[in-house]
């Protein structure tokens, strides 16, 4: 996903631009004012100088596009979207390339190690590669230019991401874990990982790398999260998905995604005064689920 913006001044001044790998390319004035955020769904945030923005989002009209946009418009922002599709607020671009969104998939799977912004990774598989090959295509060669690069884990949300491919299964009492359940689940709520976006767009002098996952996502296991989903679904959640069967229908190289798993730190995110809405798995499905 990519997104762009300016000022919502009319004539725009030279100035430094300031971009987000899965989130803007912004060019900003001095306009601000001071604002508080409080949206269903989203996190509550205080901006003492915000920039009202034009933002131009490549990618607005998917799962996590949605939410951004309507999250940047509820802050007084005006969006517009790159869409294959004309439509009102839309610009059309017949071409799909574009930068993805980053994936912390950059980071080894480990069942002890704890990943923050600032370890390693990113060559040791296909999916690693790919991951790094992204974030080096997001980089723009300038000193001038700000960037932020979000890497997001398993986006939950009501209208699509990881929820609403594993759902029905629970629904009948028919989910479980996947594996033996013990790999690490790093997930996110998409009004978190919206509202992260956003705080990296706003947050003077904020660049580099920032953990897309929640707080608690370091100790949840796979097994955790099928007992959470049966819970607030009220339905057994005790059959267990074998290895050999997800590797049969996904292949090695996607099964990995699913068998394997990294315990994720949001370090720096935290420490640049994000706070979330959604820190813990439980209050995160119900807001889902309910």
């Amino acid at each position: 996903m990519l997104v762009s913006g300016t000022d919502g001044a009319s004539q725009p001044k030279a100035e430094r631009p300031y971009h987000l790998a899965n989130g803007a390319t912004v060019f900003t004035q001095n306009s601000t004012r001071s604002h508080y955020h409080l949206a269903r769904g989203f996190p509550r945030m205080r901006l003492e100088s915000l920039k009202t923005m034009r933002v131009l989002i490549g990618g607005g009209t998917g799962f996590i596009g949605r939410n951004l946009s309507r999250m940047l418009r509820s802050q007084g922002h005006e969006v517009t979207l790159i869409s294959r599709e004309p439509g009102k607020n839309r610009l059309t671009w017949v071409r799909s390339r574009g930068l993805k969104q980053a994936k912390v998939g950059y980071y080894r799977p480990s069942h002890t190690t704890k990943y923050t912004e600032e370890s390693p990774g990113g060559d040791f598989d296909f999916f690693s590669r790919l991951v790094s090959s992204w974030e080096e295509a997001a980089k723009i060669p300038s000193e001038a230019t700000r960037q932020v690069v979000v890497r997001s884990g398993a986006v939950l949300g009501k209208d699509g991401g990881a929820i609403s491919q594993m759902i029905w299964p629970f629904r009948f009492g028919l989910g479980g874990p996947i594996g033996s359940g013990h790999q690490h689940f790093p997930w996110i709520h998409v009004a978190d990982l919206s509202g992260i976006v956003s705080h990296g767009l706003q947050k003077e002098g904020l660049r580099g790398i920032l953990n897309g996952v929640a707080p608690s996502a370091v100790d949840t296991t796979n097994e955790d999260f099928a007992r959470a989903m049966g819970s607030v679904l009220k339905r057994p959640a005790f059959l267990p998905l074998p290895g050999f069967v997800v590797k049969a229908v996904f292949g090695s190289e996607r099964s990995t995604m699913l068998l394997d798993g990294q315990r994720v730190v949001p370090k720096r995110t935290l420490e640049s005064g994000y706070m979330f809405a959604f820190p813990d798995l439980s209050s995160a499905l119900q807001d889902i689920l309910d």
